[in-house]
Formats: C-alpha cells, structure tokens, sequence
C-alpha cells in the first residue's frame, strides 16, 4: 500500500466484488453469469472524519459496506479498516465497529429494550461501570428515557432506531457505519438523530460513514462524501465541490420596487421566474454572486436580496445523467483517491 493507505484509518483500494447469477434461459436451462456489484473503487477515511457514502439504488453501497465490515469477502483489491483485515479478522474487527442497518434491527423483538441492551453487554463483554456510562449518555441524548422497559416489538420505527444505534455504540466503537439510519423515520425523530451523531462526532472522535438516501442527512452532518454510481466512483471530495461536478445552479431571488418585465442583460445570469415584484435569477454554482449583485443594484430599483443554494439532489441527479463515457471525478489532493480506470 502507499504511504498515505498507511496513515489512513480506512483505506479501500481497487475494491471489487463481483457475484454469480443464475437466470432461467428457457424451460430447462440456466445460464450464469457474473454481476460486478462493486468496480475497483479507492478512497481513505481520517480517524474522526464523518462521510457521506451516496449512489442510486443498486449503486454497490450497500455491498462496500459489507465488505468493509467482514460480512462479505472482497473479489478483488485491497481493505484495511483501522488496521485490520475486515474479511480475515473479522471477531478482531467487530469490537472496534458498530453497524446500524436501517431496514434492519439488531435488537430481539420480544424483549425489553433494557435487556437487549444488557445482551449486547455480555456479547461485546462489556465492563459494567463502562456499559452504564454509555447506555445512561444515549439514553440521556437520544431520548430513550421510558423506553427501557418496552418490548421492541411495541416501539415505533424511530424509538427502534434509536435502540439500534444505542446497541452500536454501547462498546465504544472507533467506526460506526450507519446504512439509511433514518429512513422512514418524521422530521422530529431524524432531527434527533442528526443532533446525537453531530455531537458523538465532535466529542468523541468516532470515524463515521453514512450512507442514505435523504440528501439532508449528507448537507447537515458531513462535509465529504464519496459517489458511486454502478459499482465505481464518480466523485469524493468536499460537498461544495460536488454542485460544480454536477453542474448545480445558484438563485439569486430579488424583491423590487414594482412589478417590472423580467430582468435582463445580467452578465451570467437569467431570469427564470418572475411574481409580481419578485424575480429569480439562476447563475452556475461556481460563480461568485458579487458582480451579479452589483450589476443588479446598478440597473433596477432593488429592495432586497438572498441568496438559494442549489438542490444537492438536482445536483447528483445532473452527475448520474451524464456519468456515461466520462471519467470519474476526484478530489485530486485527498491522498490515496485516484481516478478509475
């Protein structure tokens, strides 16, 4: 591995994963063939650093994850998480991991929340004085206060995965991947969670990879993420970098004095919307909006200004459209992430 594969906390390089499929190619007979589910991707993880892992259904998200934590054995390319081999020491690995799965619970259905806990405990051999500092910080910052005595079975999707992600930091994890933490989950509930894993970051330094499809996770918790698309990369870098990628488009909403025709005749803007004294000016996200805003005050009676950033899902949505027949793109300065081939 490089030098900067060895100063990484988690360095995945050329990573693949191919499968064998079996179809029904007539009434008798079947045919096999293989499906790369994950193409030689690479990227590295700072100890600490909490990332965005986004891609389309079927993308090979789900299968990295995996293989990043031992549950599948790698087809091809090389893994290290926190100095291990997922796939070769997985009993080592698990106790420096948690995983919550969305769609998934680790909890038992019939039990208590408080003796799913205490079962966790015995797995991961936990030392009581240290189980009960942990159990009583989530329960305290999740809000899982009442809760303790409920069977799982009775608890709502947002009180479960709040459970889950209780049960995969009761032994103090250096990783926590978290795989559509709040999926199906209200607007409460998803805030709550966002809150807790903004603080368990901050303050405990625990290395975080989220992967989901609600975008607003991504934009309020990680200032990196990596996109796959079909098993290979497309990007990994800064989200701000990422509207440029995809082509993204800033608004400039402007209030006037009256109602006027649509502005005209600004420098790398145009209108695209127009109500009563209100107009929207649509400008590409890597332009700066000073010499728009100095050309708009200059020329029309402008009362007010702000400022909307593009939509992060237009943005990938843009990326995934035009991702045939053009080279991944990276954050060229991030060690140990290099184009695909």
């Amino acid at each position: 591995m490089s030098d900067a594969d060895d100063d990484a906390f988690i360095a995945v390089t050329d990573l693949t994963k191919t499968f064998r499929v079996r179809r029904r190619s007539g009434l008798l007979r079947r045919t096999t063939s293989e499906v790369r589910a994950v193409d030689g991707i690479s990227f590295t993880l700072r100890r600490g650093e909490m990332t965005g892992f986004i891609g389309p259904n079927g993308a090979g998200k789900s299968t990295t994850v995996k293989m990043l934590t031992g549950i599948l054995t790698p087809s091809g390319g090389r893994l290290r998480v926190a100095g291990v081999d997922p796939w070769k020491e997985r009993t080592r690995l698990v106790r420096r991991i948690g995983v919550v799965f969305g769609q998934r619970t680790t909890l038992w259905w019939d039990l208590p929340l408080r003796d799913s806990f205490g079962l966790v405990r015995r797995m991961y051999r936990i030392p009581r004085d240290r189980f009960e500092e942990n159990l009583a910080r989530c329960v305290e910052l999740l809000e899982l206060d009442g809760l303790l005595d409920v069977p799982v079975r009775q608890l709502s999707l947002g009180q479960r995965m709040r459970g889950d992600i209780t049960a995969a930091l009761l032994h103090d994890p250096d990783v926590l991947y978290l795989d559509e933490p709040t999926i199906g989950l209200d607007v409460i509930s998803k805030a709550r969670v966002r809150r807790f894993l903004a603080r368990l970051n901050a303050e405990r330094g625990t290395t975080v990879l989220l992967t989901t499809h609600d975008l607003s996770d991504i934009e309020q918790l990680c200032e990196r993420v990596v996109v796959i698309d079909h098993g290979r990369l497309m990007y990994d870098g800064a989200l701000s970098g990422l509207h440029e990628v995809g082509q993204g488009e800033r608004t400039l909403v402007v209030d006037l004095e009256r109602e006027l025709p649509p502005v005209e005749g600004i420098t790398g803007a145009r209108t695209v919307r127009t109500e009563g004294p209100r107009q929207w000016l649509a400008f590409p996200a890597s332009a700066s909006a000073a010499p728009l805003v100095s050309q708009l005050v200059a020329a029309y009676p402008v009362v007010d200004l702000s400022l909307r950033e593009p939509d992060i899902e237009d943005v990938i949505a843009r990326m995934y459209e035009g991702s045939e027949g053009r080279s991944p793109s990276t954050d060229s300065g991030r060690p140990g992430v290099q184009p695909q081939r």
